[in-house]
């Protein structure tokens, strides 16, 4: 994908990136710690882990956390809009498949 020049480097403030990494860090980290205590044998079954997990993603605020971490690295980019009407970030995501229906879900990385 082609950005425009302005993009091409953005500049973070080291502490705005270390709380991001820090909010990844705990979503990461406790859906593995979440993930191990329900594979060991604690008789719990599935429907437990699934109801742990989404209790966690729900109490927890994941979805506020994520918004917050999408909005402060985004906030460096130059978002003025191209000949298509569309900003380099929009552009980036307009082919991203997002979750629809039950089933769905990606396996595209799009870190590596």
């Amino acid at each position: 994908m082609k950005i425009s020049r302005n993009n091409e480097k953005v500049i973070y403030n080291g502490e705005d990136i270390i709380n991001v990494l820090k909010e990844i860090n705990y979503i990461l980290t406790s859906l593995h710690d979440m993930g191990s205590y329900y594979a060991d044998d604690t008789g719990a079954d599935k429907q437990e882990y699934e109801k742990e997990t989404t209790a966690f993603i729900d109490n927890s605020l994941v979805c506020d956390r994520l918004a917050n971490i999408r909005a402060r690295l985004s906030g460096s980019f130059d978002l003025s809009l191209g000949d298509d009407d569309m900003d380099d970030l929009e552009r980036a995501c307009e082919d991203i498949e997002y979750w629809q229906k039950p089933g769905d879900c990606s396996k595209e990385f799009w870190v590596q």
